[in-house]
């Protein structure tokens, strides 16, 4: 049930009056009003946040910034940071997301949209004028209720002005405004999440095909090693110096070497295709050039912990949701204030065109209503418990998104730890396989061993080295998601204000 409150002035075509003082005296206790607020003032929540802690960095990068305090002079993670990998191709593929990727422009369309919202919700601060001029040929019944009419045709030339205007007198229009503007840093925050999630799985897709490239290379080499074997056996077995079987052992190694050869070549086809996507090309139309991965990843420079909060977009899309969250606690508790309006109507209406815009066909109408819901059968306080609890789910998504984002920095770098020192003693047991294998190369030549002995040493030196090229290529992995994990040279001050 509502209740409203209205007075009005009137003045007719007939008459001299003006709009009433009481009326415009209205308005400026209105206007006066404006600077009040409902609702809960905005304050971001806190996060725990880990201390700086080199236990768990790699070996390497203790000499640089490390996962510790850095000064203002110390390197950072740059907007381009797939630059510090030092890979021209993957440069020139990165700057091509931004340009054509589909999933960018959607994002990017999507921030366009919730930018409008702020104009839509600014406009409300201000008063909505219209105007309905309408022309009309009427006739009136002779047997109406009201009784006969002397004349029952006339005209009716009518040019109405309307004004209304909502004062702002507890604050709902301006929430709505912060909202809107929240809500759009939000989505500019989304942006940049998505761009630094499609950049990363760029990078990460370049180095997989160029691991597969370094495997298809070590396996083009053990095919050249292998044939070599073959024929040393088939010699032997033509001078009656090794058995049929030897040869048919030689020849299964060779041969399930280059299955595994050709096999590489599904897994790189899959990546270029995927890579063409997430650049905006065609993929039958994409290729890269065949390029083994070698290079070692480089230090990333980490900063502290508590910098985090500020550098992943997804926690600051995160907190500005909240913000939002908050403003509607506000604009739901509004409800329970009376809404505030200024009305009125004025123009000229006459019986004809002659005296259509005569200064006595004027007639104006202006007043305040004041209206106040009495009963709502509890809804409006549903509406209020509703604000919060959508405001208490947003503090833990946003808490829950900063514990994930430290956990993912902690995952990169214990990765990172760990595979460089897990490399180093590969690097180890490839040296003693390729040993090991020439021994036994030696050692049947000698006609000392049989040809199955070779079998394991190839076998065993052949999955060394892939393992260790695999090593790298989860290294640079782990650097790319490293990057991703810290921001990827993100930070608020990019948001738009």
């Amino acid at each position: 049930m509502r209740v409203w409150v209205t007075w009005r002035g009137q003045g007719a075509q007939r008459g001299s009056g003006e709009p009433p003082h009481i009326a415009l005296a209205f308005l400026l206790l209105m206007m006066g009003l404006s600077g009040c607020l409902v609702g809960p003032k905005y304050d971001k929540p806190v996060v725990p946040v880990a201390p700086a802690d080199q236990g768990q960095l790699p070996s390497e990068y203790k000499e640089s910034n490390g996962w510790k305090q850095a000064a203002p002079a110390d390197g950072a993670i740059q907007a381009d940071w797939w630059k510090v990998f030092g890979f021209p191709e993957l440069d020139d593929l990165e700057q091509q997301v931004d340009v054509s990727n589909q999933t960018v422009k959607t994002a990017e369309a999507r921030f366009r949209q919730a930018r409008t919202l702020i104009a839509v919700n600014r406009s409300n601060l201000y008063p909505t004028i219209s105007v309905a001029p309408s022309i009309s040929s009427n006739r009136a019944s002779n047997n109406r209720a009201t009784g006969t009419a002397v004349n029952g045709e006339y005209g009716d030339f009518l040019l109405p002005f309307d004004f209304s205007y909502e004062v702002d007198a507890w604050g709902r229009i301006r929430r709505s405004i912060a909202a809107a503007r929240e809500e759009t840093q939000a989505t500019a925050a989304d942006l940049a999440s998505i761009r630094l999630s499609l950049h990363a799985e760029v990078a990460i897709d370049f180095f997989e095909l160029r691991s597969l490239d370094a495997q298809k290379k070590l396996l083009d080499e053990t095919l050249v090693a292998y044939q070599k074997a073959l024929d040393l056996t088939q010699n032997r077995f033509d001078g009656g110096l090794s058995s049929g079987s030897e040869v048919a052992q030689a020849r299964t190694q060779l041969e399930t070497t280059r299955a595994q050869d050709i096999d590489v070549g599904v897994a790189r086809a899959q990546f270029e295709h995927a890579i063409a996507v997430l650049v905006g090309r065609t993929p039958e139309r994409f290729s890269l050039a065949t390029a083994p991965l070698t290079t070692s990843p480089p230090v990333i420079p980490t900063g502290v912990p508590s910098q985090l909060l500020e550098r992943r977009p997804d926690i600051a899309a995160a907190e500005r949701r909240m913000a939002v969250a908050n403003e509607q606690i506000g604009i739901a508790r509004v409800a329970f204030f009376p809404a505030l309006l200024l009305s009125a109507a004025g123009g000229f209406e006459g019986g004809s065109i002659t005296n259509w815009l005569n200064w006595p066909s004027r007639f104006w109408a202006i007043g305040p209503t004041a209206v106040q819901t009495l009963f709502d059968a509890g809804r409006r306080r549903a509406v209020a418990e509703g604000a919060v609890a959508g405001y208490d789910e947003t503090v833990a998504s946003y808490r829950q998104t900063a514990l994930t984002a430290f956990q993912e920095v902690e995952d990169n770098l214990s990765t990172l730890r760990v595979l460089a020192q897990e490399t180093d003693v590969q690097h180890v047991a490839v040296q003693a396989a390729q040993r090991s294998l020439e021994l036994s190369m030696n050692r049947y030549r000698g006609g000392l061993v049989t040809y199955l002995e070779v079998v394991t040493a190839q076998s065993t030196a052949l999955t060394n080295e892939r393992t260790e090229v695999d090593l790298l290529r989860r290294r640079m992995d782990a650097s790319v998601l490293l990057i991703k994990a810290l921001g990827g040279g993100w930070d608020i001050s990019k948001l738009p204000t």
